[in-house]
């Protein structure tokens, strides 16, 4: 194997766990306030979309002022409310609109989540997870990142707080730090060795990587995300 490629292998891996790290601890720093208030809430009367919803969105808007992510919010643990078996508290775009799922299309208000990776991983392991690429039809039907973290009350998880981030926003940002690290072509793939995003124009997003001339090129493992960085000497 490639010393040299293996180095710079882990050298990207290092960039993208530093930039998704921006994320996660942007949640981190207010799910557990937020668990606080559900409680408080919980133990005071039924928790509604409503209630919900008012205690979510002043944490959305502050963490979409602060970073440039399309949307933030929190999606309730399924019938964790008293009115809705689910509900996203969510906040996307441009004007930080409240995405109503219920006014766009039939049964979306009831969607069931459980088994989508962005909620379903967090919800199993209690870990923070960065999920994708996938198209996200709910929100931007565009490719989209989700980052989530756990929110529990008592030992209880009550949901996720997450955050999207398109892919070509993960792109405009990560291209040019792979730059610095000299004449490598870099593919950040998820744990099922899909292409998330790629300094090589021949693989595009969403590709798989298993049985092409990437799946025995020098590869590290990004610390604490379902994510993998392989790289090519140009």
């Amino acid at each position: 194997m490639n010393i040299a490629s293996t180095t710079t292998a882990r050298q990207a891996a290092s960039i993208v766990q530093e930039y998704f790290s921006t994320p996660i601890n942007a949640l981190l720093g207010w799910v557990d306030s937020l668990a606080e208030e559900v409680a408080g809430v919980q133990s005071s009367g039924g928790l509604t979309r409503a209630r919900l919803d008012t205690l979510v969105e002043p944490y959305a808007l502050r963490t979409l002022t602060a970073a440039p992510f399309y949307g933030a919010g929190f999606i309730a643990a399924i019938d964790l409310l008293t009115d809705a078996h689910s509900h996203l508290a969510w906040w996307q775009g441009e004007d930080r609109r409240q995405l109503v799922l219920a006014s766009q299309t039939v049964n979306k208000e009831n969607i069931d989540y459980s088994e989508l990776e962005w909620y379903r991983v967090p919800m199993s392991t209690g870990e923070p997870h960065v999920a994708g690429p996938h198209v996200d039809y709910l929100c931007s039907d565009e490719y989209t990142i989700t980052i989530a973290v756990p929110a529990s009350v008592e030992g209880t998880l009550i949901g996720v707080a997450g955050v999207d981030v398109l892919v070509s926003a993960v792109e405009r940002e990560l291209t040019p730090r792979f730059t610095t690290l000299g004449s490598h072509q870099v593919t950040v793939v998820n744990a099922f060795d899909r292409v998330v995003i790629s300094t090589d124009p021949r693989h595009a997003t969403g590709d798989s990587v298993r049985g092409s001339e990437l799946a025995d090129l020098p590869r590290a493992a990004c610390a604490g995300l379902a994510l993998t960085v392989i790289v090519e000497a140009r």
